[in-house]
């Protein structure tokens, strides 16, 4: 929630864009059995907020993962994007 400024009162939308809420937290990659909490497919990197359709979606369809892994991407780089912007901008 931190990396996109996100507060725990929020209404986050589904990244898929579906217009839906949020309501699951997405394994781009998958997780598999017994990975630890501090496991690198926990990072930011593989997480994405989607909508119960869309997750169900992303699970049982590889075409629609992989699509919702360059949307994913392209929603982590407009977000260091503007961080950048921002320290440029006030951190002189």
């Amino acid at each position: 929630m931190d990396f996109f400024d996100y507060c725990q009162d929020d209404k986050i939308l589904c990244e898929m864009e579906c217009g839906s809420v949020a309501t699951d937290i997405h394994h781009l990659e998958r997780r598999g059995m017994g990975a630890s909490k501090n496991s690198q497919r926990n990072h930011i990197e593989n997480l994405m907020g989607l909508c119960r359709d869309c997750h169900i979606k992303a699970e049982s369809d590889g075409m629609f993962n992989m699509f919702a892994r360059i949307k994913h991407l392209e929603n982590v780089c407009h977000q260091i994007w503007a961080l950048i912007e921002y320290e440029k901008r006030f951190k002189k």
